[in-house]
């Protein structure tokens, strides 16, 4: 049986759009994209070096699915995270989408709740699920949700998309690690009761 583990890089004050550059995500007028590259390198004193090796898939909503998508297939092999993501099963909650070029990608285009139960039940390792916010929300809500991994840098940007929302009942975590990085970010992941 699968986990599904929500990984996520957030600032303090829980922002989660436009990580990687200003271009990521400007929806809603966003203008502070980028903000997480000076913190990239240091993630790496954080994270197992078996966390790649533990991931048996990806589940992605549309919207973070189609950036990954331009992106991740024309990286060379020699990049271990490109290598992993274009070989291991991807999987994106979409109704809008029909097709996908992305070697190795589902659609998951009927009942989200009903789609991700099976693909617990039928896989082993974890089904990794990057970014995506308006599916953690949904995944969070229907009790899905095995375990977060979050990533929290020192910084308040003060506007953008915040992972969490609002949800039908509270959620209770057990905290698992705890581990800092030189630049100050901070590596929490949780168990989701």
């Amino acid at each position: 049986m699968s986990k599904l583990v929500l990984i996520e890089f957030l600032t303090v004050d829980g922002v989660m759009q436009g990580l990687g550059s200003p271009q990521e995500d400007t929806e809603g007028g966003f203008t502070r994209g980028g903000w997480g590259a000076p913190f990239a390198e240091s993630i790496h004193q954080v994270v197992a070096p078996t966390g790649l090796a533990n991931t048996s898939g990806y589940l992605f909503g549309r919207k973070t699915y189609e950036k990954m998508a331009a992106f991740w297939p024309f990286q060379p092999d020699s990049n271990p995270m490109a290598a992993h993501l274009n070989a291991a099963p991807k999987y994106v909650a979409s109704r809008t989408l029909h097709e996908v070029a992305w070697a190795g990608t589902a659609i998951l285009s009927s009942d989200l709740g009903a789609a991700a139960r099976e693909l617990k039940r039928t896989g082993n390792g974890d089904i990794a699920v990057l970014g995506s916010g308006d599916l953690c929300r949904q995944l969070l809500a229907d009790s899905l949700v095995d375990e977060l991994r979050l990533f929290i840098h020192p910084l308040l940007l003060g506007a953008g998309k915040r992972l969490f929302g609002e949800l039908p009942m509270p959620k209770n975590l057990e905290l698992k690690s705890v581990a800092q990085t030189s630049l100050g970010t901070v590596a929490v992941i949780y168990g989701v009761q």
